[in-house]
């Protein structure tokens, strides 16, 4: 068999692995606005994109370092905090747009994950995105309620429960506050997502 001098070198992003081509392709052929949804071990990102020949636009965006604003005191990496990014963004774009498709890039589907949170918050909000139901995480959850059962758990060992809640106890937050903590930081961005 003849081998060919001829080389055809991928995009570079194929290369490192940063982008999956073929996924990318069926998103965009929806002419749709996406919500990408992009997180670390600390912090979760949100926005709505548009395609642009030049390179994709965000015209929306929210961080979770956005939610000390409307006095988010906790973690910002976590599932309550997840959502109020989604339902931050929401209240942003809705302005802007009524509708837009799910784009995780290359973080894995898992049912009631933080990225599904940040759908769950963004629906919320009114925002319309093609979803189940099924892979949304619940309200029990998305408010915190596993937290402070964990923190309550925990409490009878005290250094396993310092150990695990250090960083809250030593900004002076109660675990078991969360819940209410979530409610108030809620209202403060239907009331004021526009003006921050």
């Amino acid at each position: 068999m003849k081998k060919s001098n001829i080389y055809t070198v991928q995009f570079r992003r194929k290369r490192e692995g940063a982008t999956n081509y073929r996924i990318r392709l069926k998103i965009l052929a929806s002419n749709t606005p996406r919500l990408v949804v992009r997180k670390s071990l600390k912090n979760i990102h949100a926005a709505i994109v548009l395609y642009d020949k030049k390179g994709d636009i965000a015209k929306v965006a929210a961080h979770s370092s956005n939610l000390k604003k409307f006095g988010w005191v906790y973690d910002t990496g976590n599932l309550p905090a997840a959502y109020l990014v989604g339902f931050l963004l929401g209240k942003r774009a809705s302005t802007k747009f009524n509708d837009a498709i799910l784009d995780i890039g290359l973080n894995k589907s898992v049912k009631g994950s933080r990225i599904y949170a940040v759908v769950a918050g963004a629906l919320d909000a009114g925002l319309k995105v093609p979803h189940s139901k099924e892979i949304l995480p619940s309200k029990e959850r998305i408010m915190g309620k596993h937290i402070t059962d964990y923190a309550g758990l925990l409490k009878k060992d005290e250094n396993l429960f310092k150990k695990q809640f250090g960083f809250y106890l030593k900004n002076n937050n109660d675990p078991a506050s969360i819940i209410k903590k979530f409610e108030e930081v809620k209202n403060n961005i239907d009331k004021n997502a526009s003006n921050k």
